[in-house]
């Protein structure tokens, strides 16, 4: 075993990046207050192909130093857009006929692994607030809510790690 040199990975430009096909998965970041969390999410988006990004509230937008030192580039590749109402946002997704995701512990959550995609769908991921999670505002729209069971003594996972389990369990039903 040898660990690769970065021109032996086979990565794609920016600009292929840009033409390829894209999951069906839109990641709404709510209020999302650290710019650590922000650029992790631009750089797992980037990994697995998000559709697109929407940042809104007082999320960080770039370009920002502290963005782009965890997004590594991927703010050039990865499409994303900033809207200031969430609640707005997301009601114009669902009438675009996405389903609208949040990942919050509900009364109605699933459990992420409970959790089947369709082949045809088109999914809106949001992620809140590293302290309140997501917004009233937003749930009141949502189509379901996940949760990714934890069996420690912390009720919550950081926002961007968070967002890389989620990603790549719902990138495994597609790919």
């Amino acid at each position: 075993m040898k660990k690769l040199k970065l021109e032996e990975l086979g990565r794609i430009s920016t600009e292929e990046y840009k033409k390829a096909t894209k999951l069906p998965i839109a990641i709404v970041l709510d209020n999302v207050r650290s710019l650590h969390n922000v650029g992790s999410t631009f750089r797992t988006a980037d990994a697995f192909r998000v559709g697109k990004i929407f940042l809104t509230g007082i999320t960080g937008q770039p370009p920002h130093r502290e963005i782009q030192k965890t997004a590594l580039g991927a703010t050039e590749s990865v499409n994303w857009e900033y809207h200031q109402s969430a609640g707005e946002l997301v009601k114009n997704l669902k009438s675009e006929g996405y389903t609208l995701i949040v990942i919050e512990q509900t009364s109605e959550s699933l459990a992420l692994q409970d959790f089947t995609p369709t082949a045809d769908g088109k999914y809106c991921l949001v992620f809140g607030n590293e302290v309140n999670g997501v917004s009233e505002e937003v749930i009141e729209h949502a189509d379901l809510a996940i949760e990714i069971p934890q069996s420690g003594t912390k009720h919550s996972i950081n926002v961007s790690v968070c967002v890389g389990i989620v990603v790549w369990e719902m990138a495994k039903k597609f790919i």
